[in-house]
């Protein structure tokens, strides 16, 4: 079955390098994805798809089904775009201004269109179904995955939920798995700190609120450094300070956003419970005052360790041990945790570097690319694995 799994691969990876290209040159942010649904309905159709139908406003779900009942495997991809500007040259650029597959879920996307096409070539030698799924808005809070969920994409409950991410720190050809708890939760943290203006040349006649935020900003770091478990993962960052002055002018107020995130739910709560208390009692302190807004995101995700371990055996079947990797710890966040609340899941990585190429750009950057030949591994792989699922 391997073999005949990489032919298929190998001998449709044009057409979908094409597909990925026209998705890359046109994409659409979080919930915006009407002209990439509408592109997804119509490749599953034509593929021959048993079930096609439109869900999570944006989102897509396809079944393929097998020969007679069974289990439920379920495959995921994300089809937002970001709020980046290209610095592509290359001819498949993005079209649209500020708007940038910088994530790889054009690939994500690719990817499994294919995948569905080489299971649908193998319908009649597995029970039970596959269902795609499309999710729309991982991007962006609250995230697509919760209204799939909503309606019903996990219904009946499947078997298995496999997912994979484009990873511009692992070579083309090379998969990365890391089972128990992979990525990190992530919450938004708002601050407004509030003071007295006033003329810069006389700083005794004001509160001054950009002092008193350079200071929550050093000491919320304490939660990092000396009250977080050092085994525990843990990410403050503060990425945007607006204060609304001038060279002379103290502001009244100064605005904080930033990024909390972690690997433990428990401490989890209980540092932005810390945080919030700390940063109104240091702003008071300093004579002003602090008010916080959390706006909490995506829990972690954590892969089932028995799903994991032996989708990690049959990688190795496929790619060969060596391009099988183990990974560590990831910082970064994903909604496909929530399906891993609800059914065994596993997220894994797809390597897309080719430094000889100077495809080495990182996730989120305006040059950010992939060597395409990474649509065929990523594909053919997760073929393998869910026929397998579904075979035991």
């Amino acid at each position: 079955m391997i073999r005949e799994i990489k032919k298929l691969a190998g001998h449709h990876l044009d057409d979908f390098i094409a597909i990925r290209r026209h998705l890359h040159a046109n994409p659409e942010l979080s919930f915006e994805e009407h002209n990439t649904c509408a592109f997804i309905l119509n490749n599953l159709r034509k593929t021959g798809i048993d079930e096609v139908k439109q869900v999570g406003r944006t989102g897509v779900l396809g079944i393929i089904k097998g020969k007679k009942p069974g289990k439920t495997i379920l495959l995921r991809a994300d089809i937002d775009a970001l709020p980046v500007n290209t610095e592509l040259q290359a001819g498949y650029r993005s079209k649209r201004k500020h708007v940038m597959h910088a994530c790889g879920h054009d690939v994500h996307t690719t990817s499994l269109l294919f995948t569905a096409a080489i299971l649908n070539r193998f319908k009649e030698r597995f029970a039970g179904s596959v269902r795609l799924l499309f999710q729309p808005a991982e991007e962006k809070m609250p995230g697509g995955a919760q209204q799939m969920i909503k309606e019903g994409a996990l219904e009946p409950l499947p078997a298995a939920v496999l997912g994979q991410h484009v990873y511009p720190q692992i070579p083309v050809g090379k998969v990365g798995f890391r089972p128990g708890k992979f990525m990190a939760s992530m919450d938004e943290v708002y601050l407004t700190v509030k003071g007295k203006g006033g003329h810069g040349a006389m700083p005794e006649t004001t509160t001054d609120p950009v002092f008193i935020a350079c200071q929550l900003v050093i000491a919320a770091q304490q939660l990092v450094s000396r009250v977080a478990d050092p085994k525990t993962p843990t990410v403050l960052s503060f990425g945007k300070i607006t204060a609304n002055g001038s060279v002379n002018v103290i502001p009244d107020e100064v605005h904080l956003a930033g990024t909390f995130r972690t690997l433990n739910e428990d401490w989890r709560q209980e540092a932005l419970a810390k945080l919030k208390k700390l940063v109104t009692s240091v702003a008071e302190g300093l004579g002003g005052s602090c008010t916080v807004k959390i706006k909490n995101g995506y829990p972690c995700v954590t892969n089932n360790k028995v799903l994991t371990n032996r989708l990690i055996q049959l990688a190795e079947d496929y790619l060969g041990k060596e391009n099988v990797l183990e990974q560590p710890v990831w910082m970064a966040s994903e909604d496909f945790a929530y399906y891993g609340h609800l059914a065994p899941a596993t997220f894994y990585l797809l390597g897309v570097q080719n430094k000889k190429a100077g495809i080495a750009s990182g996730l989120h950057t305006p040059t950010f690319d992939v060597d395409e030949r990474a649509l065929e591994t990523g594909a053919g792989l997760m073929a393998w694995l869910a026929l397998n699922e579904l075979q035991g």
